[in-house]
This record gives C-alpha cells, structure tokens and sequence, in this order.
C-alpha cells in the first residue's frame, strides 16, 4: 500500500517540522486540512487516515487498537525520514498517537519530538465506560448527538449517517477494547489540551497523563466541551503553534 493513502497533507516549500494529526473516533484527516493556513508557514500538517473513510471508505475500519498501531508505525517511520516531527491527537486520536510513540520508541525508530494529546483520559487511569459500541443505529446516533462535535444539518442526513456508523462504532470499540501496558516513560515532552466541561473525559486525573514521560508535561484548560478544538479553534492553534515554536525554534 502507497503511504500517501494514510495522510491527507498540507505542503509548504521548506517545513522545519511536521505534526502528524490523529483524528477522534468517527472522525477523519481532512478535517486537519485548515489548520495548515493557521499554523506557521513551515510547520506541514500530515493527517492520519485510517482504512473505513474519506479516499479508503471501502477498506475495513480497524476494530483494534494493538492492529491499528502496528500499521501506522511503519508507515509513518517511512514517510519521516530526515524530517523533525511531532504528534497531535484528539480523543482516540490522542490514545493512538501515544501508542505509535511507544512502538516507536519500542523500535528504536525516529521518534517524535513532541506529544501533544486532547480530549483524552491518560492511558493509565481509565475506567470501564458505556460500550458505545454495542449500541443500536439510533442509541449511537443519539450519542453522537451528545458529544456536540457532527453539525446538525449532517446529523440529519440519516442515510449518510448510516454510512459512517460502521466506521464510527470500530473506532469506539478501539478506544472500548484498549487495555493499558505499563511501560517505560516516554523521553519526550507532552502536553495536555482539555475542556473545562468535557463529560467524557475524567478532569480530575488530567494531569495524570504526566506518568507518561520523563520530560515536562504540561495541561493547558479551555472553554468547552469534548470538542473544545473546534469552539476555541484559534486559541487552541495559537497554543499549538507556541509548543511547536519552543520545541523548533523558527529558522
């Protein structure tokens, strides 16, 4: 398979870096597309595609997280040759950038230089939810509802709804199924972005995700909800483009 089917990227004439962007269940790379004009003219943005949507819609959607990841690694050790980069992810997205770092660390191959999760409970201290999963066509719409992050107008597109629901569900029986496996911390710094509302998301144990390297970890709080990365959009960018800066300064 040709790695460009994984990514879905911006270009710029002469990237000091590229983050690498992992989608939330459900979701997909395009929707990183239009951070490319809002970050630094030579920060690249690569999203993550993964099989089951956008150009790979008829390819079977991972329904593990250990399987997704073991797919991702090589392809994006491959795709990072001579290049300095760093991970963003939010929600599954987060949970899967972590664990390509591991494995990549695990590899010993070019790791990233920078961690930046969203919208997730650390690794280590998740609890059982609501297998989301295992619900029916409506019950899972009706919490996709719930997170407020699929416009209205998309919602009630029943049919194209219904399109994405087997891809939607594989992605939450990832998040459902993972189980976390002690390890040494990674060597990089992370950084947290959390909603000051986020139900979903266990807000006391944020800081938590500072177990995960022996670097600096650091939380940054914003107005919203699980999808805070959209209702504060500019002042998430803005603070992305400030952790990018301090990790490779511009030329």
């Amino acid at each position: 398979m040709s790695s460009s089917r994984w990514f879905v990227n911006g270009h710029c004439s002469t990237p000091r870096l590229r983050l690498y962007c992992f989608s939330h269940a459900g979701g997909d790379a395009a929707t990183y597309l239009g951070w490319q004009a809002a970050l630094a003219p030579d920060v690249e943005v690569w999203g993550v595609r993964l099989p089951g949507r956008g150009s790979r819609f008829h390819e079977t959607a991972y329904r593990s997280l250990d399987d997704a990841v073991a797919a991702v690694t090589p392809v994006i050790a491959a795709a990072s040759t001579g290049i300095r980069y760093a991970f963003f992810g939010h929600s599954l997205g987060a949970l899967m950038a972590f664990e390509v770092a591991r494995s990549l660390r695990r590899q010993q191959l070019s790791e990233p230089i920078a961690l930046i999760v969203s919208g997730a409970d650390a690794p280590d201290t998740r609890d059982p939810r609501r297998r989301l999963s295992l619900l029916g066509d409506d019950a899972l719409l009706d919490a996709l509802t719930a997170f407020n992050g699929i416009p209205a107008d998309l919602l009630d597109q029943r049919e194209l709804m219904e399109l994405c629901l087997p891809t939607t569900r594989a992605d939450f029986e990832m998040v459902e199924t993972y189980r976390y496996m002690p390890d040494e911390p990674l060597a990089i710094p992370i950084d947290v972005f959390a909603g000051k509302t986020d139900t979903h998301i266990r807000l006391d144990q944020v800081a938590t995700w500072k177990n995960q390297t022996s670097a600096s970890c650091t939380v940054e709080w914003f107005d919203g909800d699980h999808f805070f990365i959209d209702a504060e959009r500019d002042r998430v960018l803005s603070r992305l483009r400030d952790i990018l800066d301090c990790r490779t300064p511009a030329r």
